[in-house]
């Protein structure tokens, strides 16, 4: 079988790689125990692919709402403002993976499973806005 080179590979594809890696390392690495994980650096390691995954996902549904206009955000109050522009429930799924994903899981490196976990399932629905 052959495998696909991030050149090759659609937004869609990418991000969805990145967010299975968060998940692989979560399920074997973590360790989970009464609903926190045992290890932090993986949470933070898990936490950090999967906000990768959010970021490719704004950046390809902005270059299709931008075309050739498009350049990337440079912070997260560049995302926000745009992206208010053209979507506010992607607005409001970004706000939730930043303080899920980026603040709590790969900041500060919570051990809630329910905090992360949330936080996966908003990549996903986010997912939704590029997949063809």
């Amino acid at each position: 079988m052959l495998t696909k080179t991030r050149e090759e590979r659609t937004a869609a594809e990418e991000a969805q790689r990145y967010l299975e890696n968060a998940r692989t390392i979560l399920t074997e690495k973590a360790g989970k125990k009464d609903g926190l994980y045992a290890d932090v650096k993986y949470v933070k390691m898990a936490s950090g692919t999967a906000y990768c995954a959010a970021l490719l996902i704004l950046d390809e549904f902005l270059k299709q709402k931008e075309g050739i206009h498009f350049k990337k955000p440079t912070s997260i109050e560049d995302y926000i403002s745009r992206i208010r522009k053209y979507d506010k429930k992607l607005l409001r799924l970004l706000v939730d993976v930043y303080d899920e994903l980026h603040l709590a899981g790969y900041y500060h490196g919570t051990k809630s499973v329910n905090t992360i976990q949330l936080g996966l399932t908003n990549v996903t629905k986010m997912l939704n806005y590029i997949a063809n």
